[in-house]
C-alpha cells in the first residue's frame, strides 16, 4: 500500500507472523514541476509504481527464500560478484527483462502480424485498429493463461484483499475481515484497467503514425509508450474520481477484466491487506475526517 510519500508491504511469514517493511519514495513531481504537469505526471507515477512494486516483491520472496535451505552455487557465485547488491542487481535485470519482453509481446508482436495484412487491407486506420485488437487478445489470453498456476492465483486473491480492502475504507466502514470481506474486489484506479486503456489509446495514438519506413514504424511506437500511458493515467485519474455515466461506461471494460486478475481472497489474506493499509497510514483518524466533512475522500 502507498500513500503519499510512504509505502508499506505486509507479508505472512510461514509461521503466520505478518512482517510490514516500511518505506519512503520522494517522488519526482515534488522535485521537479514539469512531473506534475498532465501527461507527464502519467509517465512518472507509471515508472515509480514499477520500481517500488519491484522492491516491495524482491522484499516478500526473501522470506520464501528462506525456506528453501542453502543457496546452490550459481546464487553463491553471484553473491561472491555482487555482495550486498545482490538483490538490487537482480532486481535491475528483472526489470530491463520484464519491459522489454512486454514491448515485444504487446507492442512489436501485434505491429508485425497486423502488417502482414498489407497486402489484403490497404487502410492504414484499419489496419492499426486491427493491431490493436490483436493486442488487447493478446493481453486477454495471456491473463488466461497464467490465472491458471497456483501461485499465481493466490497473487490474484491477494489482489482482491488489496481492492476490496480500499473499497471499504473509502465506504467509510471499519476495517475488519468481515467488513471487508462483503466489498467488491473491482476498483476503478486499478492496475488491470490501466493496461487495458493503454491498450485502447494507443490505437488511436499510433493511427497519426504516417512513416514508409518499416524500422521507423516500429521505432516511433516504442517512442510513444510514455505519451500513450500519460494519457490513459489521466483517464485512470478522472475515472477514480468521477461517477459521470459516460465515465463510468468507459471504464466497465477495464472493471471487468478485474475479474480475472482478482479472485476472493480469504480472511488470513485480508488480514495482510489491512496490515498493510496499517504501514501506511491512521485509517480510524481518516475515516473520521471523512465524517466530518474534511476530506471528500
Amino acid at each position: 500500500m502507498k500513500n503519499l510519500d510512504n509505502y508499506a508491504v505486509a507479508v505472512r511469514k510461514p509461521d503466520h507472523e505478518i512482517i510490514i517493511e516500511k518505506g519512503e519514495y520522494r517522488s519526482l513531481s515534488e522535485r521537479y514541476a514539469i512531473c506534475r504537469m498532465p501527461i507527464f505526471r502519467g509517465v512518472v507515477s507509471f515508472g515509480e509504481s514499477l520500481y517500488i512494486g519491484m522492491k516491495t516483491l524482491t522484499f516478500s520472496s526473501e522470506f520464501f527464500e528462506e525456506e528453501e535451505g542453502e543457496p546452490d552455487k550459481v546464487e553463491q557465485f553471484l553473491t561472491r560478484v555482487f555482495g550486498d547488491k545482490l538483490d538490487k542487481v537482480i532486481m535491475g535485470v528483472t526489470m530491463v527483462f520484464s519491459v522489454v519482453l512486454a514491448m515485444g509481446l504487446f507492442m512489436l508482436l501485434p505491429f508485425y502480424l497486423s502488417y502482414l495484412l498489407k497486402p489484403l487491407i490497404a487502410s492504414h486506420a484499419v489496419r492499426t485498429a486491427i493491431e490493436g485488437l490483436i493486442r488487447v487478445g493478446i493481453f486477454f489470453l495471456y491473463l488466461v493463461l497464467i490465472s491458471q498456476m497456483e501461485d499465481i492465483r493466490r497473487v490474484f486473491m491477494y489482489h482482491g484483499a488489496e481492492h476490496k480492502t480500499i473499497n471499504c475504507l473509502e465506504h467509510g466502514v471499519e476495517l475488519t475481515p468481515e467488513n471487508i470481506k462483503k466489498h467488491s474486489r473491482l476498483h476503478k484506479r486499478c492496475g488491470t484497467s490501466f493496461l487495458l486503456i493503454v491498450m485502447i489509446v494507443s490505437i488511436f495514438v499510433f493511427m497519426f503514425i504516417r512513416v514508409d519506413s518499416l524500422l521507423w514504424k516500429l521505432v516511433l511506437r516504442l517512442l510513444l509508450v510514455p505519451l500513450v500511458a500519460g494519457i490513459s493515467y489521466e483517464f485512470i485519474r478522472l475515472a477514480g474520481r468521477s461517477d459521470n455515466p459516460l465515465v463510468n461506461a468507459l471504464s466497465r471494460p477495464g472493471m471487468c477484466l478485474q475479474y480475472l486478475t482478482t479472485r476472493e481472497p480469504d480472511l488470513d489474506m485480508i488480514e495482510v491487506a489491512v496490515s498493510a493499509v496499517e504501514g501506511v497510514f491512521d485509517w480510524r483518524e481518516y475515516q473520521e475526517a471523512m465524517r466530518e466533512g474534511l476530506i471528500e475522500d
